[in-house]
């Protein structure tokens, strides 16, 4: 099926301490993200941009959402192609640099899913699915910068 798909997230800042954006030490950089129907989630930057740890900021969406893009692709190519997977963890690294401006960008993520199959017969095809997955891959076809993925198929023990 092809199709348009169109997504509507609210964002609202959260971090206004009574002065707003006075001074750059005046505010926190916290925001709560609304999807209706879905739990909220609670983000800010990163800590080294005055964030708030312990909430989600941009980098670790975006560093998700590659992860689970590619998991989901991999799973229905798994499935295209006879692979019966039984567990799937994946430990995804991105590597982001500042320009010196005040900006900067991703240069790498790598993807480094660690697959479990139901047999050894499908182990070749379930590193096979990973290219697939990687060509599916939404996310993954709108970043620009390299995707990378490193996986390690197992095969469930028999009983």
């Amino acid at each position: 099926m092809i199709g348009e798909h169109n997504y509507l997230v609210r964002v609202t800042w959260d971090g206004n301490r009574g002065t707003g954006t006075s001074g750059y030490r005046d505010y926190d950089r916290d925001l709560t993200v609304r999807i209706d129907g879905k739990p909220d989630v609670l983000g800010s930057s990163d800590r080294p941009f005055r964030g708030n740890a312990t909430r989600w900021n941009p980098e670790d969406h975006l560093l998700t959402a590659l992860s689970e893009c590619h998991l989901l692709s991999y799973l229905h190519a798994a499935v295209t192609a006879g692979v019966v997977v039984t567990d799937y963890v994946d430990e995804a690294r991105g590597t982001m640099r500042e320009d010196g401006r005040g900006g900067g960008a991703f240069t790498d993520v790598l993807l480094s899913p660690v697959v479990t199959v139901a047999d050894a017969s499908m182990v070749e095809a379930a590193r096979a699915a990973h290219v697939e997955a990687n060509r599916m891959c939404f996310i993954a076809n709108s970043v620009n910068f390299p995707v990378r993925h490193e996986a390690k198929i197992l095969v469930a023990e028999t009983r």
